[in-house]
């Protein structure tokens, strides 16, 4: 299991250098193999059984390859040196975590609104949502980040802390894979229906306990931001399971009630409206300086699931 000094170089490296675009990401060669797994394993006019079958064989097929190989990588380093193998797991250990991309490019989006530039703030938006972003007024945009940074502050930096705790750096990784699994092929489309329905299940697992976790993040770092801890933790009781995804709706809900603003509503996807349930309708809608604020829970968030995860690394050793 990777020790805590590993944890630690990885999350201050993770704040130092971001998610730099030259650099070859995992991630993008997880998701090449899941395009060209997709590939040699699908056929056109499959059964839905048959595509429920595939698309499992493909989950479960990157998800062992990613571990077993990044567990292989980091013994091959390790063989060669302990500085080498505490380099290669520090530098597999960064690429799971987002803290500071997230904040940079939440930031970005924000400062362009507090310029009165909306233009530039949909297009910086358009890079960290799936939505469309063309028509969006400024509320709806700083709604979209509080909604971004809440959700991503649970996939991109508790639930990698959490597994890197529990099971090292190759279970970190694994779960990556399964998050990449979800966002190309866990869709409830036509086309994905069945074949992504074992990569969306095993997401919602996946998601389970690190999705709470973050809830809980997020009212303990109300108190150093200054919002509202009751508040955050009445909306996320209450509003918790409205959103459709049973994990999303935690950070998000805990998140409208820290900030007291209105989330959740009809989104657009490639022109199509897509209606959501409010998280937290008593509250009016988000404005920048929300979104800001919201910038700094997640900044205080990050920080904490740091600690804990080094807290829980100890404890298991």
């Amino acid at each position: 299991m990777s020790s805590r000094g590993v944890l630690a170089a990885a999350y201050i490296f993770d704040w130092i250098a971001g998610d730099p675009e030259w650099f070859p990401h995992p991630v993008r060669l997880i998701g090449r193999g899941i395009e060209e797994g997709e590939r040699i394993l699908r056929r056109t006019r499959q059964t839905p059984a048959a595509d429920f079958v595939t698309g499992g064989v493909l989950t479960f097929s990157v998800v062992v390859s990613v571990y077993l190989g990044t567990a292989k990588m980091i013994a091959c380093a390790n063989k060669r040196g302990r500085r080498l193998g505490f380099a290669a797991e520090t530098l597999l250990a960064w690429t799971c975590l987002a803290s500071r991309s997230l904040h940079d490019e939440a930031s970005a989006v924000v400062t362009a609104l507090e310029e009165g530039d909306n233009a530039r703030a949909r297009q910086r938006l358009a890079r960290i949502v799936g939505r469309d972003t063309q028509s969006l007024d400024k509320h709806d945009i700083s709604r979209a980040v509080i909604e971004t940074v809440a959700e991503s502050s649970s996939d991109g930096i508790v639930a990698p802390l959490f597994y890197m705790a529990i099971g090292g750096i190759p279970l970190a990784m694994a779960y990556k894979a399964v998050n990449t699994l979800d966002s190309m092929i866990g869709h409830a489309d036509d086309r994905y229906f069945y074949f992504g329905k074992i990569a969306a299940r095993l997401d919602d697992v996946a998601n389970f306990l690190p999705s709470r976790l973050t809830a809980l993040g997020i009212v303990a770092a109300t108190v150093v931001v200054d919002a509202s801890p009751a508040s955050a933790l009445e909306t996320w009781r209450r509003d918790g399971m409205k959103h459709k995804s049973p994990n999303a709706g935690q950070p998000e809900s805990a998140m409208a009630g820290a900030l007291q603003v209105r989330l959740g509503g009809e989104n657009y996807y490639a022109g199509e409206p897509v209606p959501a349930p409010l998280i937290g309708a008593r509250f009016p809608p988000p404005t920048a300086l929300k979104a800001r604020q919201g910038i700094r829970i997640v900044a205080v968030v990050s920080a904490v699931g740091a600690v804990a995860a080094l807290l829980l690394h100890r404890g298991r050793r």
